[in-house]
């Protein structure tokens, strides 16, 4: 589609001016998948592995925590999906459910991993339950922090997001132009009132600012474009993990998700917000070793 080629254009033009990060950075590299180059961390090992992927514009580096309090009992992964971070946009990548599930497949294919749990969120969600439900015998847990009803997030993108980043072309280029300061904007509004934000806002803007990209308006797009269907007939165990000081999903119902995938449980963290995984760190990791032990995986 023309949006998908403008965001692959114009996410080049950015890796032009790609810098070399400074500071502490974690080792990452880039691995060839079906719908491109992705750029991943991997702490290697044979342990039980653990995939993760950054809801934008979070990217690895905002994982660093986590990894480290993982790190010693699995095999920790993450990558950036196509269009955030530092992998780049093929221009027929459109954001798609089948092509982000493909993405997800093809790290592990070419990691040489043949089960994972995947720990998933928001939008990021809707490509862990379609990897499961393309290929149900290599994922042994979902966790999924953020993720409601694709009709749920549906609303949640009509009220949040600007309506020019729904319209295609249009909205590629405001989410270029506009990547910083949407980005520094976001955290203010996805964490609680009470959470520094700055910390986030500058691990996010460091990428930004070495070339990173954040294609906001191509997975709006590409998500209001797929159905509830996609949600169907995962069977795969699920938790689903919810920030209720979430200013952003203030009008969004957290069981909503349930609803299509009744066996999954739910756990709250009354004093987090978009982001459980990486404001609440020790508590998040000890609820993915509680949950891949009961699954047999350890």
């Amino acid at each position: 589609m023309l949006g998908s080629l403008v965001d692959s254009l114009l996410t080049r033009f950015s890796k032009l001016h790609l810098k070399r990060q400074d500071g502490d950075v974690l080792p990452t590299f880039q691995v060839n998948t079906p719908v491109g180059p992705i750029r991943a961390y991997d702490s290697g090992t044979t342990k039980p592995c653990i995939v993760f992927v950054p809801d934008g514009p979070n990217v690895i580096e905002h994982y660093a925590v986590l990894i480290g309090l993982l790190a010693q009992r699995f095999r920790v992964v993450c990558f950036d999906m196509p269009g955030f971070g530092f992998s780049f946009p093929q221009p027929t990548y459109t954001h798609s459910l089948v092509q982000g599930a493909k993405a997800v497949l093809g790290v592990l294919d070419a990691l040489g991993i043949k089960t994972a749990a995947l720990a998933f969120s928001c939008a990021n969600g809707f490509y862990a339950l379609q990897t499961a439900r393309m290929a149900p015998e290599r994922i042994t847990h979902l966790v999924l922090s953020q993720t409601p009803s694709l009709p749920a997030m549906h609303a949640w993108a009509h009220r949040n997001v600007p309506r020019p980043l729904h319209i295609p072309v249009i909205g590629q280029v405001a989410a270029w132009l506009f990547r910083q300061k949407a980005a520094h904007r976001w955290y203010s509004r996805a964490l609680p009132r009470t959470t520094d934000a700055q910390p986030f806002q500058q691990t996010a803007h460091h990428a930004l600012s070495a070339g990173g990209c954040f294609c906001l308006a191509g997975v709006v797009q590409g998500l209001m474009r797929e159905n509830a269907a996609a949600q169907q007939a995962v069977k795969t165990p699920c938790t689903i993990i919810w920030g209720t000081q979430d200013h952003s999903h203030r009008g969004t119902d957290p069981d909503s998700l349930r609803e299509c995938i009744p066996h999954a449980e739910m756990l709250r963290f009354e004093d987090c917000g978009h982001f459980p995984d990486i404001e609440r760190p020790e508590r998040y990791a000890t609820i993915l070793m509680e949950r891949i032990a009961s699954n047999g995986a350890m």
